[in-house]
Order: structure tokens, then C-alpha cells, then sequence
């Protein structure tokens, strides 16, 4: 059977909850640099998250919610423009300490790394992002925990599309069966299938609550702390529990059974 040898970490929802108070915000303050009336409310962008990719999210709503808008001759270099400022100020709010890691990351990270499993990013979002929550929350260098961040656009397709996970375990010279995937969202959890990877925790958020996990090994509303266990929606419903390395070797035993 083979052994877990590495975690592969989704990022916005899953490390931080990033997108409501974080994205969100950022991509309206990038609007109103820009001249334009628009603004992602709570609800509008919980339907926006559908997409993946910040690029892929501008072209969803002006495909889909904003049909009117007209649209400028240089269309790519508008969309990559309101992109690159609301990376920035996203970047922004991180350096200010306004997005902290969910409970239990910063735990289960330094137990893993003590354990010497390896550790890699997955991700849609851009290198930036990764690189300045990881930072804000963990400390200079912090990115250095990571074997390979698998970010933005170094793989042809995002998420529910495997190709960043497969991009990833290509890099690190493994086989989905020496994995195991943490992830926020069906998106998601699509990949990682997709991918071959059948170890997977899921840690839900507000927005993706109530979304379609089927697959997922263990689903928990987060990762939990030894004094604030974590409540298990599935398959343990209402069990209280925390997210450690044995409970990981748990699971991916079970997966790879």
C-alpha cells in the first residue's frame, strides 16, 4: 500500500477565508479605480464563484450578469488591468494583517512539517496572493514550507479541471496515491478526483456549505485545535474532531484501502 507522503493545499477558502471579505472587496476597490459603478455584493459573488480564475470571474459577469457594459477594443488588457489592481489591493489588505489563516492551518502545517511530509500549493489563484498570505500569516520565508506552488495560470486549465494538481504531483515526482488533497468547494473536489487523488478533507466555508462533496473523505468546518474541535458534517456527522497527522494517515489509509 503505498504511504502518504505528501498534502497538496487548496488556498481561498481553505487556508484563509479569503473570498468575501478579501477578493471581494479587493475586486470592487480595483472597479472603482477604474471609473466603473460596479459592485460584488455578498450574494452576486457567491454566484460568481462558480468560476474559477479572478481573470475567468470579470469575463463570467460581464458575459452573464452585466450584458450591457460596453466592452473596449483592447478587451484582454482590460480585463488583465482590473485583475492586476485588485491583486494589489488584495496584497494590500494581507500586508495589513486583514486575513488570518483558518483555525487549526498553522497547527497542522508545523506538525506535518516536524513529521517531514512534503507540502505543495494547488491553486487558482495568482503566485502573488499566495506568496502575501503566506507571508502575513506565517512569516518571511514561510513560502520556502512549500515544495511547489502550483498557482495561476502554470497549468492550462483551472479548477474543476485537474490540471493543477496534476501539474503539482508531476513537479514533485508523485502518484496520486502518495497524496493527500485539502480543498473548500465542489470545484474543488472535482479536480482532485479528476487527478486521481482519492485522499481528500474538505473544510467548508459560508459560501460553499451545502455544496456537493461526494467523493471527499472526511468533510469538517474546519480543521480544528485541541482546545475548539472541529464539528465533522460527513461522513461523521456532529463528531467533534481535530485534524492531525494521525487522522490524516487515517484517511488516506482508508482511501487507498
Amino acid at each position: 500500500m503505498a504511504q502518504l507522503q505528501a498534502l497538496l493545499f487548496d488556498v481561498d477558502g481553505t487556508l484563509a477565508d479569503t473570498e468575501r471579505d478579501g477578493h471581494r472587496v479587493a475586486f470592487n476597490r480595483a472597479f472603482a479605480d477604474a471609473g466603473l459603478d460596479w459592485e460584488w455584493d455578498e450574494a452576486l459573488y457567491g454566484k460568481l464563484l462558480a468560476v474559477t480564475g479572478g481573470k475567468e470571474r470579470i469575463r463570467h459577469y460581464l458575459d452573464h450578469f452585466n450584458t450591457g457594459f460596453e466592452r473596449p477594443a483592447d478587451y484582454d488588457a482590460f480585463v488583465a488591468g482590473l485583475h492586476a489592481a485588485k491583486t494589489a489591493h488584495y496584497t494590500r489588505m494581507l500586508d495589513e494583517g486583514a486575513i488570518p489563516l483558518r483555525p487549526g492551518v498553522e497547527r497542522l502545517l508545523q506538525e506535518v512539517r516536524d513529521a517531514g511530509l512534503r507540502l505543495a500549493v494547488a491553486t487558482t489563484t495568482t503566485p502573488a496572493n499566495v506568496t502575501a498570505l503566506l507571508h502575513s500569516t506565517l512569516g518571511s520565508g514561510a513560502e520556502g514550507w512549500f515544495e511547489v506552488i502550483a498557482a495561476g495560470d502554470v497549468a492550462p486549465a483551472k479548477k474543476p479541471a485537474p490540471d493543477i494538481y496534476l501539474w503539482a504531483m508531476e513537479q514533485m515526482n508523485l502518484q496520486p496515491a502518495d497524496c493527500l488533497a485539502f480543498e473548500d468547494s465542489d470545484n474543488g473536489v472535482r479536480s482532485v478526483k479528476d487527478a486521481g487523488i482519492r485522499a481528500l478533507l474538505v473544510t467548508v466555508n459560508g459560501y460553499t456549505e451545502g455544496q456537493d462533496f461526494d467523493g471527499a473523505s472526511l468533510v469538517l468546518d474546519q480543521l480544528g485545535e485541541p482546545s475548539a474541535p472541529a464539528r465533522a458534517l460527513s461522513p461523521w456527522e456532529a463528531e467533534q474532531v481535530v485534524a492531525d497527522l494521525p487522522l490524516l494517515r487515517r484517511l488516506h489509509e482508508q482511501a487507498n484501502g
